[in-house]
């Protein structure tokens, strides 16, 4: 079942999107969402719930977390011409740098501003899960930077493929616990982090990196992402004068695309594409593409599109990429999915690669293979619309992916 199969009226689900009112009081947006977890964290999530209303929106903490996003995280990140990949391509290419952020990937943004939340809600520890390794490496330091001890779950799959960033997560003071359970990757370290928080609801605080988890985690890692939208947007209409004509950015969980897509949603104009991991072909277990492949269903809290069999059971995923490699999307993707306001297309591992080699042999760009795969959808779109402008949301830089690219670019290059 598509995620456009499911919506029984995608025509009032996209203008319900675009009028902006969604998530609802159930913490639904239009037939997905919600909250779907154990009745001990019922107690926890309602806090939490409280806990944005009475203080995300205030003066005083959007000045608390502005002061750290520009003076610690870095942030306004940089817009990029690209003027040899748009010479390649024949489009006119914009990044949008988030790569440039403290710690190397948007990731911070999240981190920081729901630390800050934890800390008003009295919370004496953190726990955390990571994929790729980059959330865990901002929880981490949003932890070090307010004094809050810090646990991040981490699959052993994970951890192998993406050593460095577990050295930096320890360098930071967290404790980074592997995770051999399962599927030893993102999907075990989220079911690691929630036993732990379900352990210690109220004295513990799960800073959950991704747009997926029960009500209110998609709307509030929404919010805290979207200033890589509102940034992006601005300084389009300053430095083109005009708005993109496509906007794109990877899909895994779906952080960084909702951050960007957000600003973007009622511009009608802007096309919005999201291009999640193809993996090595179209089979189950041979991706992690959720809304190409995936049905509805519950998982980790929320109804979404899920990757799993014609039984239910959840498949495991693969793509090149760690912080893609996840078998479920966000719940405001299956709705932006199921009006037809975003399209999502996949990309390849070998695709992915390529995309990799691209930026950085055309512009010294190092990309982190997430984006990478943003990067050969707009290769697509330009090839599609020649002389038209496209904005890339860059999400990460590549530093962490050496080892595999060791093993893959580098190693074909020897031969």
């Amino acid at each position: 079942m598509s995620a456009t199969a499911a919506s029984p009226d995608a025509a009032r689900l996209l203008a319900e999107a675009i009028a902006g009112h969604f998530p609802d009081t159930r913490g639904r947006f239009g037939p997905f969402g919600g909250r779907y977890v154990p009745e001990t964290l019922i107690p926890a999530l309602e806090r939490l719930e409280r806990g944005v209303r009475e203080h995300l929106h205030t003066s005083d903490f959007e000045k608390e977390l502005g002061a750290q996003l520009s003076g610690w995280v870095g942030r306004p990140t940089a817009l990029t011409f690209a003027p040899r990949l748009s010479s390649h391509w024949g489009a006119n290419v914009w990044l949008k740098r988030e790569d440039l952020a403290h710690t190397g990937a948007h990731k911070i943004n999240n981190a920081i501003g729901q630390a800050l939340l934890a800390r008003r809600l009295g919370a004496r520890r953190i726990v955390a899960e990571t994929g790729a390794g980059q959330h865990g490496v901002a929880s981490a330091a949003a932890c070090a930077r307010l004094g809050l001890p810090c646990i991040v779950y981490m699959g052993e799959i994970d951890m192998e493929r993406q050593a460095p960033n577990v050295g930096r997560m320890r360098l930071l003071g967290a404790r980074v616990v592997p995770v051999v359970s399962g599927d030893r990757t993102l999907r075990a370290a989220i079911d690691e982090a929630l036993r732990d928080w379900v352990s210690d609801p109220l004295g513990t605080y799960y800073l959950l990196g991704s747009a997926v988890g029960p009500h209110p985690y998609p709307y509030l890692v929404r919010e805290l992402q979207s200033v890589i939208g509102r940034e992006a947007r601005a300084q389009m209409l300053a430095a083109a004068g005009k708005l993109p004509d496509a906007l794109i950015a990877c899909v895994g969980g779906g952080s960084n695309s909702i951050g960007a897509f957000h600003a973007f949603v009622p511009d009608e104009a802007v096309e919005l594409i999201g291009v999640e991991a193809g993996g090595r072909g179209a089979g189950l277990g041979e991706n992690a593409a959720t809304v190409a492949y995936g049905r509805p269903g519950v998982l980790h809290g929320t109804y979404s599109l899920l990757l799993q069999n014609t039984d239910g059971q959840i498949q495991e995923t693969h793509s090149v990429s760690a912080g893609l490699d996840y078998p479920g999307v966000g719940p405001e993707h299956a709705l932006l999915a199921a009006s037809g306001r975003v399209r999502y297309e996949t990309a390849s591992d070998a695709e992915a690669l390529e995309g990799v080699r691209q930026l950085s042999e055309l512009e010294g760009i190092l990309p982190a293979l997430e984006s990478a795969h943003a990067l050969v959808g707009a290769a697509r779109w330009a090839q599609a619309h020649s002389g038209g402008t496209v904005l890339i949301c860059l999400s990460g830089r590549g530093d962490k992916d050496m080892s595999t690219l060791q093993r893959t670019l580098l190693t074909a290059e020897r031969a």
